[in-house]
């Protein structure tokens, strides 16, 4: 069944999307009960590396990046921001307005934190940094250069947050298993000044290649952007916020015709790939989470900047004579008059004058830390309302190339595949190597599979990219 027979008709249609979606898998039986079936033979061949993430797993993270939830309104994000009685002060990219979910609107609250502290601090003053990714080390170098004592609490075991680059020998240059791109480059310095530090970045445009299941190259219409468009303009005029599903239910943007054009193609299935390939990776949420008064319309093409060198470059300095105490988890803050005290994981206790608190928003919604006293009603409730989407990647390295495009971007419409977008790097570093994304319920759902399964997968969205020379004698499934 297509997936657009989900989508049309009413917001019921949309919602049974997420929730079908978001169904764990049926428990197996043992093998010794009943045996694998035979791998069926693949046209695609097995790649030589695999790397895949599951962000939304990840107890230190909880997810990808914050999104524009139904309720939520930016102001909440500038409540979060808010220092507690000059003695708290929380940062990270869901408490960005300008740029939410992005490398430069982490970084930049980094900075906005380190001066809201300097304004009431005085030098010298010990000041503990929650989170070593690009915020809490942000904030940690203008601290430290401005004379105060600073140590940065992390609780991974390796610095960089949701920037996890991975240099491995068995990969022809780094890999970026969180961010990898430098978000409309026009609005920001960051992609110059990566260039400065010696990281490389390329150009990266929208623009896709598309394919059917069946591996025909389709042009892509603005059926699907023009009803969400018209979806998002109803719902602004509404006296509430409603979610951008139920505004394509109710303005009527989401009856489409199913019937297939010559191309097997329907206008319900370009609505489908709107949905997949632009709301859902901008957001990693369902359309039945998003805000219909704020998730912004499609961005911009040929804005965005690819990073080719290593996103960890940034960290390189910023770290030079500061303390960093690793794999140490803070499970509670209290902070008053006299200063805040943190205590971690393992028992031990932390005294500073005052605390940056970076954690993710996912890992503020588990509440797995202790505030004393609580956050104010402002934060709590700007936490409680904010979403955090989920977005995953699959690295994989082949041999040679058995796909028959230069296209750096693919995208596929019609049809169930998991993978729907996909990044062809030989443009870009001349290697065999593509990356596939997946996000919102389907990264939640594959989230729960093992390796094998995942990486089956994403075999199988690459079907419709094998060269027709490639498909005469497919090769085993991987096991």
């Amino acid at each position: 069944m297509k997936r657009r027979t989900f989508l049309i008709g009413s917001v019921s249609g949309l919602s049974l999307v997420a929730l079908t979606a978001c169904v764990p898998p049926s428990p197996r039986p043992p093998a010794s009960v009943s045996p694998s079936p035979t791998p069926t033979p693949s046209l695609v061949p097995k790649p030589e590396n695999v790397r895949r993430t599951s962000w939304s797993a990840d107890p230190f993270a909880r997810g990808s990046f914050s999104f524009p939830a139904v309720g939520a309104t930016p102001e909440q994000r500038e409540a979060l921001a808010t220092p507690v009685d000059g003695r708290l002060f929380l940062a990270g990219e869901a408490t960005s307005i300008d740029a939410p979910g992005t490398v430069q609107g982490a970084r930049a609250s980094g900075m906005r934190a380190a001066r809201d502290v300097q304004a009431v601090a005085t030098a010298g003053e010990r000041i503990a940094v929650i989170g070593a990714g690009i915020a809490g080390l942000t904030a940690a170098r203008a601290l430290k250069d401005a004379g105060f004592d600073v140590v940065v609490v992390e609780a991974r075991d390796r610095i960089g947050g949701r920037i996890d680059t991975v240099t491995d020998k068995k990969w022809p240059f780094p890999i970026e298993l969180g961010a990898s791109v430098v978000r409309a480059s026009g609005t920001t310095t960051l992609d110059e000044e990566l260039i400065g530090l010696g990281v490389i970045t390329a150009p990266f445009s929208r623009t896709s290649e598309t394919r059917t299941s069946d591996g025909l190259v389709v042009p892509v219409p603005d059926t699907g952007a023009q009803a969400v468009n018209a979806a998002l303009a109803w719902a602004a005029d509404q006296p509430a916020d409603v979610s951008v599903a139920r505004a394509l239910a109710d303005s009527g943007a989401s009856k489409l015709s199913t019937t297939d054009a010559d191309t097997g193609v329907s206008d319900a299935d370009w609505l489908d790939y709107e949905i997949t390939t632009v709301l859902a990776l901008n957001s990693g949420a369902a359309v039945d989470d998003q805000s219909g008064w704020y998730t912004p319309a499609a961005p911009g093409l040929d804005e965005d900047r690819l990073v080719l060198g290593g996103f960890n470059g940034l960290f390189d300095a910023l770290l030079e004579g500061i303390d960093l105490l690793g794999s140490s988890v803070v499970t509670r803050i209290a902070y008053g008059e006299s200063g805040a005290s943190l205590r971690l994981g393992n028992g031990e206790s932390l005294g500073a004058d005052r605390v940056i608190v970076t954690v993710p928003l996912g890992v503020l919604k588990t509440k797995v830390m202790e505030f004393d006293p609580p956050l104010p009603f402002a934060h709590r409730g700007a936490i409680a309302a904010l979403g955090m989407g989920t977005l995953d990647k699959i690295w994989l390295q082949f041999a040679e190339p058995f796909w028959d495009t230069d296209a750096p971007l693919w995208t596929t419409v019609g049809g169930d595949d998991d993978f729907r977008v996909w990044i062809n790097m030989v443009p870009f570093t001349g290697e065999p190597v593509l990356v596939g994304l997946v996000a919102a319920e389907t990264a939640l759902r594959l989230a729960e599979v093992g390796d094998d399964e995942f990486l089956a997968a994403a075999l199988a969205s690459l079907v419709p990219f094998v060269s027709p020379m490639d498909t005469a004698t497919p090769t085993p499934a991987p096991k």
